[in-house]
């Protein structure tokens, strides 16, 4: 199995991929009840209008995750933005997904590992405690990534890790 990521705003099929998968990944989102993801209808927004907003986003890097090519999740990397007592990261994981039927396969963490390596600096990846999988997902592979080299704080209903990244932080074999 071959875990590819590509630029997401190169091609119209994945771009449209991404919106056949957005309706999944509110799913995934709204039983965590933290108020940030409401109904987009409720407050009136349209799931496009949310999407072409990312993409609009020009510090925004949205990424296609794919398996042997064909599209499985997606990414997005914004800018970092500061702590309070601590520099500012360079990345935040804004967004990361992968669609259910691929999950559990170690896609998702080759894409981590991919993303990282091409925007070596420093991290910040943030998950809800109320969301135990991308708790236990995040914390696998930034350990694993990093080799144990990462702060982390959980602090008012978030988990958030900070660290460094680059193709010498990585694993090898």
């Amino acid at each position: 199995m071959t875990v590819t990521v590509r630029d997401a705003r190169i091609s119209v099929h994945d771009r449209r991929w991404i919106e056949s998968v957005y309706r999944e990944y509110l799913d995934d989102l709204a039983p965590l009840n933290t108020g940030v993801f409401p109904a987009l209808g409720e407050v009136g927004h349209r799931e496009p209008d949310q999407l072409a907003r990312w993409f609009a986003d020009s510090s925004a890097k949205i990424f296609t995750i794919c398996k042997s090519s064909a599209p499985v999740g997606f990414a997005m990397i914004v800018p970092g933005r500061a702590a309070p007592g601590r520099v500012a990261a360079d990345f935040h994981m804004a967004e990361f997904f992968v669609a259910r039927a691929h999950r559990r396969l170690g896609i998702g963490q080759g894409a981590v590992a991919l993303l990282l390596d091409r925007f070596a600096g420093r991290w910040e990846v943030q998950e809800y405690l109320r969301n135990p999988g991308a708790v236990k997902f995040w914390r696998h592979v930034v350990s694993d990534y990093t080799r144990g080299d990462y702060e982390e704080r959980v602090a008012n209903g978030e988990v958030r890790q900070w660290f460094r990244s680059g193709p010498s932080r990585a694993r090898s074999g």
